[in-house]
């Protein structure tokens, strides 16, 4: 999931860095009231492409994390493992990475529509330009945080298959590795 997070945050990165470049020179040229320019155009689109895959970047994060801390939740039961420190830190995992990931989001909802009310009802361009330059910083400690608790989530995924496989062995169970190759061998033949 870090390797799929980092290339996804560093698009996105890129794309809300484009956006901005391209509105502050289609703000110097005056492109929203030429029509022969294309640059509020190149901004506009880019702008647009930038926070859709903010909202995607930022809800697989959410996505990712309530579905691994329910995982880890439901192996925590099955297996009669303690909840700290493993459960426990999955659900501060969430508790700290949610907050950033929101307000990332909510930030260039925001410069969405400043920059709407920038072009269809006139208002001032500064609003729209330093949100998006609050927003480019607020996704920025966003992707750190996320980035962090993706790596300690690892750790906590790792941690549960070492347990579990602790608890099989004690049972007389075969280790996950082992029941997935039999399984695998018997879904084959």
């Amino acid at each position: 999931m870090i390797r799929i997070f980092s290339v996804l945050a560093a698009a996105n990165a890129l794309g809300l860095l484009t956006a901005f470049t391209c509105g502050l020179i289609s703000m110097v040229r005056g492109s929203l009231m030429n029509p022969n320019d294309s640059t509020f155009m190149i901004h506009f689109l880019s702008g647009l492409l930038a926070a859709v895959l903010t909202l995607l970047v930022h809800c697989m994060i959410f996505t990712y994390f309530l579905g691994t801390g329910r995982w880890v939740r439901e192996v925590t039961l099955a297996y009669d493992l303690p909840d700290a420190p493993l459960y426990k830190t999955t659900r501060e995992l969430k508790r700290k990475t949610f907050p950033p990931a929101l307000f990332a989001m909510l930030s260039v909802m925001g410069v969405v529509a400043a920059g709407g009310g920038r072009m269809l009802q006139g208002w001032p361009y500064e609003i729209h330009m330093y949100g998006a330059a609050i927003a480019i910083l607020v996704n920025f400690w966003a992707y750190r945080v996320e980035w962090r608790s993706l790596r300690i989530n690892d750790q906590i995924l790792a941690g549960v298959y070492r347990e579990v496989d602790r608890v099989r062995a004690e049972r007389g169970l075969p280790s996950n590795e082992e029941a997935l190759r039999m399984e695998a061998e018997q879904i084959g033949s």
